[in-house]
């Protein structure tokens, strides 16, 4: 597979370069410096799981590489999107306008994420994705200059909806988050779902920070459903979680499946709660060494453990930095197509590739919260129970929708 979509990666670029003008080429940094951008949500539903935890681990990359590429300065500047598509557009066309910035981060809404996408490509300018979760991003609305970094609504089901099914978990009903990165990943968990020989029984769409979840888990609980499947995230998920608890739904029988979750959401959660809940993420701070060292220096500075995303944001960076020390410049044709060719290894990410659809190719895991007899520490909360491989976590370049896939 790798060696199928590296050829097509080839052919790729070849095919952006021809049908888009490309900037001068000189080598050298545009305003004598390079500038990052942290777009995210500081303020509401996902402020936990990227927020300002994204720009502590922009700077700590920063920090890492040495604080200058080039003999030049590395900036960060950041705001808040208010998971609103028009304000994350706005800023971002601010940004690259008046601000000189060369790559947009985080993006932890789908609806944001493929409004600056697009904004982006016009502009010329790369955004590497870590937080929303839309395969969209990378199939109907992939563009030359976006990456998507840390997950996708079809790689988080790959873990968790196959091994709920084979474990008996045939009929589900869906409370989805509703907007594209919900209605992304229920499609997505269905899809699984019925390739397994399951079937999906419901579904009713929630407002984007819901706070009471009670009509829609009354509705779940009547479906007849063996599994309730939670597309939606971050405040949401846990909310949620939190009020089926108090009607006994999973001991009534049917189980919870988190779609997506995040060590931040179990943290809130604790324990008593959400013990035995399985999920896929894309990190794990405790995992090994390298990821608990820096992992407890982030949360030094933070206060609390990295999510997947705030550490794919570390990677992103660290990788968008070296792609320009590699490329002499920080002119967009130039970084994007050494970003093709590497091979990304650092403490998030062994053996990356970054795929002709934009999409970073990289192993996934399925986890299970820990019961607290279990935990030796506040933020131990996890187990791995398995490996899911990049090839099967990811769309195939022969599955792609993408226009630049060959």
């Amino acid at each position: 597979m790798f060696k199928h979509w590296k050829q097509g990666l080839v052919g790729a670029v070849a095919t952006a370069s021809l049908a888009l003008p490309l900037l001068a080429s000189a080598e050298g940094l545009s305003d004598d410096k390079v500038k990052i951008g942290v777009l995210s949500d500081m303020s509401g539903v996902y402020k936990s799981l990227e927020g300002p935890g994204a720009v502590v681990a922009a700077k700590m990359a920063i920090e890492d590489f040495g604080g200058e590429v080039m003999g030049k300065a590395i900036e960060v500047i950041s705001a808040d999107h208010q998971n609103k598509p028009d304000i994350g557009a706005s800023t971002a066309r601010e940004w690259i306008d008046t601000k000189g910035v060369d790559m947009i981060t985080a993006l932890d809404n789908s609806s944001v994420g493929l409004s600056v996408q697009g904004l982006a490509k016009d502009k010329k300018i790369i955004t590497m994705n870590t937080g929303a979760g839309s395969t969209a991003l990378t199939e109907e609305q992939c563009t030359p200059y976006g990456i998507h970094y840390v997950y996708d609504t079809h790689a988080l089901p790959v873990g968790t909806a196959t091994a709920m099914v084979k474990n008996g978990g045939k009929k589900w009903f869906f409370i989805t988050a509703d907007y594209a990165f919900g209605h992304s990943l229920r499609d997505n968990t269905g899809a699984v779902v019925k390739s397994m020989g399951g079937e999906v029984v419901g579904n009713v769409n929630a407002p984007l920070s819901t706070n009471d979840f009670s009509s829609y888990l009354l509705q779940a609980q009547s479906s007849g459903a063996d599994v309730i499947g939670l597309a939606n995230a971050g405040q949401d998920t846990v909310n949620a979680i939190k009020q089926a608890n108090q009607f006994r739904i999973v001991q009534s029988g049917q189980k919870l499946a988190g779609m997506l979750v995040f060590i931040t959401d179990v943290h809130s959660m604790g324990l008593e709660i959400a013990q035995g809940l399985q999920f896929t993420t894309a990190f794990v701070w405790n995992q090994n060494e390298e990821t608990k060292a820096w992992s407890e220096r982030f949360n030094k500075i933070h206060g609390a453990m990295p999510t997947m995303v705030q550490a794919g944001v570390y990677s992103a960076v660290t990788n968008y930095l070296k792609a320009v020390k590699e490329a002499g410049t920080d002119e967009t044709e130039a970084v994007r197509a050494k970003l093709g060719e590497m091979t990304l290894n650092d403490m998030f990410v062994k053996g990356g590739k970054i795929a002709p659809n934009g999409s970073m190719l990289h192993d996934m895991y399925l986890v299970e919260a820990k019961k607290p007899s279990e935990s030796e520490s506040e933020w131990d909360l996890l187990r791995v129970i398995s490996k899911i491989p990049a090839d099967q976590a990811y769309i195939s370049m022969e599955e792609s929708k993408c226009s630049l896939v060959n």
